[in-house]
């Protein structure tokens, strides 16, 4: 029973420490909508995503009017594209068409994002799928709000390097084709290692084939809560730290369950899961770079950095795992560089290199997010990045997950603005030693041994 202690802290937590619900994100199958005309399939696309979403920005306002909790974005997300598309495209141009429809889908029923554009192909290629990553640039360059992520690797299958050396390509191609725009295309753009099916987070959302017809999902986010708890407890232990941040999580999700019972009952589609992930914004305030600061570090990078992104992390689930039956997505503490102006000081301080985040991504919830790098960065290193982030995740059974946003025109020391909440990043270092020789061998990196379970 919610007392009025309960709420005057509730209220307190969204005024003063930008406690909100970052997202309500539909998932939405496709797969009734495949027919063998590309023309067709985009009708029917277009006519369940409206029939179905119809009044999702509508009833997520209501809620946030009702219940005064802010709700930042309200998406979609549907089934990967490239099995949708797989009966009826036979060249890349057919699945832009799709693209565009699902971005006129998302214009009409108002939805900040639409995810989905997606392939799965951690084991290997289709011709659908291969088509579909080769039409990503012309995709993303031609839409607004579409959102695309492909899956290269799995503990399961191990890591498809020829799909890691195409998407060194695909990016850099993205990067090109927006160049107008500080590269944008690429940030709308996220290869992952073991994706789930349920992430409601963009751009890496999609509605996985095991779901149901229709699912909500609810992202919450509450880093300037944690940072205000932390705050509170400067001289305590590590012991009353983790106290503190499990039970500030706790009620972090319990506002974002809320608000998913809300959702789903309004809506009449069944609740999914909560993702419990400390997303920041560029608001001062709301960093999880500051959580970390809070905690005794003169910067993020600074030696212990890991283990205070560890500790963090594994509190942040252990609190939050309390207060929802149905916890899932990415679930953790997400560390952008570009959403969060902690991390960009650092950076721009010389206290954090790429290096240094990518061993942060062994024990956080997501990988190398938001980073803007030299705009004439080869392909290959890009490859030999992702595929670096895909062996993290493999190896240790977890979701990682690469977004990086090569501008051209841009170098170290210069700075690219996206706006909103993609927020401003400065150009990042890049190892520039050559990989080439092993991101072309091809093939397929096996799976750990650890995956063979049965």
């Amino acid at each position: 029973m919610i007392n009025s202690f309960e709420v005057r802290e509730t209220n307190k937590m969204i005024e003063e420490n930008n406690l909100d619900v970052r997202t309500i994100t539909m998932g939405i199958s496709l797969l009734d909508c495949i027919t063998s005309e590309v023309d067709k399939t985009c009708d029917n696309i277009y006519k369940k995503i409206l029939s179905k979403a119809g009044r999702l920005v509508e009833t997520g306002d209501e809620i946030a009017l009702e219940f005064g909790i802010p709700i930042v974005n309200k998406r979609v997300s549907v089934t990967p594209i490239s099995l949708i598309g797989a009966a009826c495209c036979n060249t890349t141009g057919d699945f832009v068409k799709i693209a565009k429809t699902l971005d006129k889908a998302a214009h009409e029923i108002n939805v900040n994002f639409i995810g989905g554009f997606s392939a799965l192909v951690s084991k290997g290629m289709t011709p659908a799928e291969k088509l579909l990553i080769e039409s990503i640039p012309e995709a993303l360059a031609s839409t607004e709000r579409v959102c695309s992520s492909v899956n290269v690797g799995s503990t399961k299958t191990g890591i498809d390097m020829d799909a890691v050396k195409l998407l060194g390509e695909i990016i850099v191609k993205t990067a090109e084709l927006t160049k107008n725009s500080g590269s944008i295309g690429c940030a709308k753009l996220v290869v992952f290692c073991n994706a789930p099916d349920d992430n409601p987070f963009m751009a890496g959302a999609f509605h996985g084939v095991t779901e149901a017809d229709t699912i909500i999902n609810v992202g919450v986010s509450g880093p300037g809560v944690v940072k205000r708890a932390i705050s509170e407890v400067k001289d305590g232990d590590f012991g009353t730290l983790c106290e503190t941040i499990k039970k500030t999580a706790f009620k972090v999700t319990r506002v974002g369950q809320l608000v998913a019972r809300e959702a789903s009952q309004r809506l009449g589609v069944p609740f999914g899961i909560i993702d419990l992930s400390l997303a920041p914004t560029p608001a001062i305030g709301d960093s999880v770079a500051e959580i970390l600061e809070e905690m005794g570090l003169e910067y993020v990078g600074a030696p212990g950095t890991t283990a205070a992104l560890a500790l963090l992390n594994d509190q942040v689930k252990k609190g939050g795992i309390m207060a929802s039956s149905y916890v899932g997505g990415l679930s953790g503490a997400f560390i952008p560089v570009s959403e969060d102006q902690g991390m960009i000081d650092s950076v721009n301080a010389g206290m954090l290199t790429l290096e240094k985040l990518e061993a942060m991504t062994c024990v956080c919830s997501v990988g190398l997010d938001m980073i803007a790098i030299p705009g004439n960065t080869k392909a290959s290193t890009i490859s030999g990045i992702i595929a670096d982030e895909m062996a993290i995740g493999m190896i240790n059974q977890k979701t990682t997950a690469v977004r990086l946003i090569p501008v051209i025109g841009k170098d170290v020391g210069d700075t690219v603005e996206f706006g909103g909440l993609l927020g401003y990043a400065p150009i990042m270092q890049v190892n520039g030693a050559d990989c080439s020789d092993f991101i072309n061998r091809g093939g397929r990196i096996p799976a750990p041994i650890h995956s063979f379970k049965n």
